[in-house]
């Protein structure tokens, strides 16, 4: 059986490194890439990295000049910022579409992709699927993001992996290197006292919370760093190294930030009473 699919990508180097998303190659035996100006060639996807849904793909230049995207900065995108959208979404090639920035550091798991580890620039520049893997261009014609149509049923709404993400992986996956992703194996929600009270009142609650700000624990994976550790089912996480954690995404970064084999500090809350584990993070496998 032979399945096909079509997306979008955009030249970080003349020596022919694609970027694209992950998704837009999955499987993928051969890649053709077709530029503006109808010259195409074939690509070998050089590696991929699900958790951030983002890919490189090198293609055979054959000593021609390909034309290179300058890559701005995601960390200085405000909301209100003009945003350009370019792709070839729904098989439309050259696709230009402007919007503004509508929001910054959407998590994934906002948007419906938990499995994901991202925060997403938003915007209402139309991007549709086909668009995948595109830039998201400032007005200077920078490219701040790569476009992703996550949603099927987004109207009017689109959502970029910045670049800054990218800058810090790309090599990693030009090479064909697997990019290290911090796990320490919980499954988690956010707790806030009236989410608490809520779940106390109920008389089917199968266990009282204590109303606090903090992440609750709803699951320890088994073999992972967390229950070398000792974190346990019920256990509420109120701080890493100190820092307060009042959200899933938050503790996420946190550990995101820390890098595999990071010996982190957390003080959690167990039966009315804190406790410190220490908890060595260990590495996803994607």
């Amino acid at each position: 059986e032979v399945l096909k699919g079509q997306g979008s990508g955009f030249i970080i180097d003349s020596k022919g490194i694609i970027l694209t998303n992950a998704h837009v190659v999955d499987r993928a035996d051969k890649v053709t890439v077709t530029l503006n100006d109808s010259r195409q060639f074939m690509g070998e996807v050089k590696g991929t990295d699900e958790v951030t849904d983002l890919a490189v793909v090198e293609v055979e230049t054959k000593g021609e000049i390909l034309p290179v995207a300058a890559l701005g900065n995601s960390d200085a995108v405000q909301v209100g910022d003009w945003a350009i959208a370019v792709g070839n979404p729904l098989g439309f090639n050259n696709t230009v579409t402007l919007g503004i920035i509508s929001t910054l550091k959407r998590p994934s798991s906002a948007v419906g992709i938990p499995d994901k580890r991202l925060d997403f620039i938003q915007t209402d520049a139309a991007i549709n699927p086909g668009n995948s893997g595109g830039p998201l261009l400032n007005e200077i014609g920078e490219v701040i993001g790569i476009n992703t149509a996550i949603r099927a049923d987004a109207t009017g709404i689109g959502f970029a992996i910045p670049i800054n993400k990218a800058k810090e992986i790309k090599d990693v996956l030009a090479r064909g290197e697997q990019v290290p992703h911090p796990f320490i194996g919980i499954q988690m929600i956010s707790l806030t006292p009236e989410i608490a009270k809520q779940n106390n009142t109920d008389p089917n609650s199968v266990l009282i919370l204590p109303e606090v700000n903090g992440v609750l624990v709803t699951k320890v994976l088994s073999g992972t760093a967390a229950e070398k550790a000792g974190i346990r089912r019920g256990d509420v996480i109120l701080e890493i190294e100190n820092q307060p954690i009042i959200s899933a995404e938050q503790l996420q970064r946190k550990v995101e930030a820390g890098g595999v084999g990071k010996k982190l500090q957390f003080n959690i809350l167990r039966n009315g009473r804190e406790k410190q584990l220490f908890v060595v993070s260990g590495q996803m496998i994607s």
